[in-house]
């Protein structure tokens, strides 16, 4: 299924948050997280912001957890600094989920956490990422379960979300 890779779960990776400090994220075992790369001025940014705060305000005591990793390599949609993009996030959608540095999800420079994420799950359309709001969701041993294109709304992916928690 998944092509052969070194790292075992998304668990194995050590990533940077917006503030440029380190995060483990073997921090979120037995969590059930959606991973998204975010931009700001994306005509896909409201609906997407606004239907993640809302699974965010819905799941987030129950073992589920949002990881947004901006990214500008898609029409640069996303040229704030760190601090202007969680700003953004934080005020005009009240994101409470963690918001990390920003990254390359495709090319020579992507992400090892985006390299793997692509290895583990490709689209019909490849491996690469298409374009920002693209969403993987990872099960809570940190295995990526689904993949979902920029165009899913997020609260259509609830039904798989309650089923990784065991609410289905």
């Amino acid at each position: 299924m998944a092509s052969p890779k070194s790292a075992a779960s998304i668990h194995d990776f050590t990533v940077k948050d917006a503030m440029g400090k380190d995060v483990d994220l073997s921090m979120y075992k037995g969590k059930v997280l959606l991973i998204v790369n975010v931009a700001s001025q994306c005509g896909l940014t409201n609906s997407n912001y606004t239907e993640l705060s809302q699974l965010y305000e819905k799941y987030k005591g129950k073992d589920f957890e949002i990881l947004a990793f901006p990214c500008n390599q898609f029409g640069g949609q996303e040229p704030g600094s760190n601090e202007e993009i969680v700003e953004f996030a934080c005020t005009r959608f009240k994101a409470e989920y963690p918001i990390f540095d920003k990254v390359d999800v495709n090319g020579n420079n992507a992400a090892p956490v985006y390299k793997f994420l692509k290895s583990s799950k490709g689209s019909i359309l490849g491996d690469g990422i298409k374009w920002n709001f693209a969403k993987f969701l990872i099960d809570k041993d940190g295995h990526v379960v689904d993949r979902y294109a920029p165009t899913t709304s997020p609260l259509s992916i609830e039904k798989d979300i309650k089923k990784l928690l065991g609410e289905a």
